[in-house]
């Protein structure tokens, strides 16, 4: 007997990708059980399989850095921060922060499949009762319009959002004059593509001369420290909270276009922010 959930949860982080470099990732999770019935009639009872899997990617890989440790130029140290994580292909970047705020997999890429059978074969060492097997499947949201994927980190959050360096996929929503601008859409989600998002306050050092960002801050998990390309990073003057980013979008859409602009941001699938600015 298989038990099915489509939809299950959702799985928000950033990844290393050996060609694009660091970039946000938001996946909707399926899930698959096979066993056999009890004498309740059931496998596994859906009020409990949402929870039991969610706990374990809640405790696991979302809102972490995901790093294929056998990637080119990727190199992993310990230092006082916890752990450091260095590259130098596609670009040079060196993030720091505790130990939970990564998830290290031996592998030269990451890929949604790949790790979501990874999360199923951990899942099945300890499985519920009467569940044999476990398949997980991690999917992108279908969508017809623009998105862009995008990382940060939020200091002042309780969560694990305050890690520095964990991400989302995005569609984006933009109207003037009573009307969705798709031409709009596409321009801003391709400036906003890849890019590191850093609240203006969390800025420890601009260097120039390098072309560098160093972001660093404290945070009730630790210490986080990230060093990134300074083209590869867009400065807010606010933390980039998703009802920030909505806001930031609509006034700098609305200041370069000269009309009133409403911008419906996402974070990740299915939630976001919605904000009107006017010139």
């Amino acid at each position: 007997m298989t038990l099915f959930v489509n939809g299950l949860t959702h799985l928000d982080a950033s990844l290393w990708c050996p060609t694009r470099g660091l970039i946000g990732v938001s996946w909707q999770v399926n899930a698959e059980l096979d066993g056999e019935l009890g004498e309740d009639g059931m496998l596994f009872d859906f009020g409990h399989v949402k929870p039991w899997i969610k706990s374990r990617l809640d405790d696991g890989a979302d809102h972490t850095l995901i790093v294929p440790t056998e990637a080119p130029g990727v190199t992993v140290s310990e230092c006082l921060e916890g752990l450091a994580i260095r590259t130098t292909t596609p670009y040079a970047m060196e993030v720091r922060g505790p130990h939970q705020a990564f998830t290290l997999v031996p592998w030269a890429e990451i890929t949604p499949t790949g790790l979501a059978e990874r999360f199923s074969e951990e899942m099945l060492q300890d499985p519920p009762p009467r569940v044999s097997a476990i398949r997980l499947t991690f999917e992108d949201e279908a969508l017809s319009g623009a998105a862009y994927t995008y990382s940060h980190g939020l200091r002042r959050h309780a969560g694990n959002c305050q890690r520095i360096a964990h991400g989302h996929r995005s569609p984006l929503h933009i109207w003037q004059t009573g009307e969705r601008a798709p031409a709009l859409e596409a321009e801003w989600a391709s400036r906003m593509a890849d890019r590191y998002l850093v609240d203006e306050s969390d800025v420890e050092d601009k260097d120039v001369a390098q072309g560098e960002l160093t972001t660093r801050y404290r945070a009730p998990q630790g210490d986080f420290l990230l060093r990134l390309p300074r083209e590869r990073c867009l400065i807010l003057p606010t933390a980039t909270t998703i009802e920030q980013i909505a806001a930031w979008l609509a006034g700098e859409i609305a200041a370069e276009t000269g009309q009133v602009t409403r911008v419906q941001a996402f974070e990740g699938i299915g939630k976001g922010a919605i904000a009107e600015r006017t010139p």
